[in-house]
Parts: structure tokens; sequence; C-alpha cells
């Protein structure tokens, strides 16, 4: 086997990512115009799950080939994060800043645990859940990593999909935004 050299500059350049210095979107989803759910997205690697792909912010900040993961970061002020949705993917989750909410539907019921930054949660696929901030750190950062080839698309709770649509926002059959017409 070959071993490749890589300098320090093309590792730089190609294969490394600054959290400080990265910026994404704060519309890659249906539900961040609602209230409660405003955040940035950004994708720092590997093929992301975006209802936005227009969006030239949402590229990934490594574009060399991730198989079969995508790590996104997300950032958020207290009392905001994600709605309740399901994806045909594992997703998991671990806090870097800041405390997060980690929130899911058992039946009907929610159920919440906390997380401290370095803790870990995995969510089992096709589970209705969301997060949220719940720190006062105005850098809270939750980094994401989603599982397999293909992310596929979300797929929101109905009571999201009802509340977007105040916002004027819905997601076509191809699982992209669109405005809704007036």
């Amino acid at each position: 086997m070959a071993i490749p050299k890589i300098s320090v500059a093309e590792m730089e350049s190609k294969y490394v990512a600054r959290e400080g210095t990265s910026h994404g979107s704060d519309l890659a989803f249906l539900d961040q115009r609602m209230p409660g759910f405003q955040r940035e997205i950004i994708n720092m690697i590997g093929i992301s799950v975006t209802e936005n792909p227009e969006d030239p912010s949402l590229e990934p900040k490594i574009t060399s080939p991730a198989h079969g993961f995508a790590v996104i970061y997300n950032r958020a002020t207290n009392g905001n994060g994600a709605a309740l949705h399901a994806h045909l993917t594992e997703e998991v989750f671990v806090p870097i800043r800041g405390a997060w909410q980690l929130y899911w539907l058992e039946g009907e019921d929610e159920r919440a645990v906390t997380l401290e930054p370095g803790d870990i949660i995995n969510v089992p696929t096709l589970i209705y859940r969301g997060f949220r901030c719940v720190s006062d750190d105005p850098d809270a950062l939750l980094l994401t990593i989603v599982g397999g080839p293909d992310p596929g698309n979300v797929t929101w709770h109905p009571s999201v999909v009802e509340a977007a649509r105040d916002t004027g926002l819905e997601v076509d059959k191809d699982g992209n935004l669109r405005e809704i017409e007036s």
C-alpha cells in the first residue's frame, strides 16, 4: 500500500475547517422561521440533510468526500433549536459548548434528556426528535453526526408542517423548501 504524503498547506486547504470562521445558514429547514427554532446550520463535512440546496452557505466546509457520515454544527441561543422531526438514519448529538436538551416523542408523550458538553446521545431511526439550547452561553454549539451514505430527507411531525405554513414555508414533494404562494 502506497502511503500518501500530505503537506501542512494541503492538509489546511483541503481537510481542515475552523468552527470559529465557519458560517452557515439560518434557513436550511422548514422550522427555522418558527419562534423557538431559529438556529444557524453549518455543514462541516459530508452530504448533509438540507431542504434548501440552492443556498451556497450550506455547502460543506470540507469538500473532500466523507464516506457514510456527515458532521453539522448547530448554533443557537437559549430556548432555540430544532422542531420535532425524524430521519431514516441515526443521528448523534454532542454538545460542544453550553447545555442542550434532546427531546423525542414516546407515543404522544414528550420525553427529554439534558446533555452537557462532552455528553453524547445516539437517537434511533424513525423517532420524532428535536433539540433546544438550554444554556445562556452566547456561543452554544451542538455537534450533529448523521450516519449513512444517503441522509435522505427530514420527516416533520404534522404539527411542525402546520405551524410552518403560518411562516410562509412548506416542503415540496422532493423535500425542498418553497415559499407558499399567496
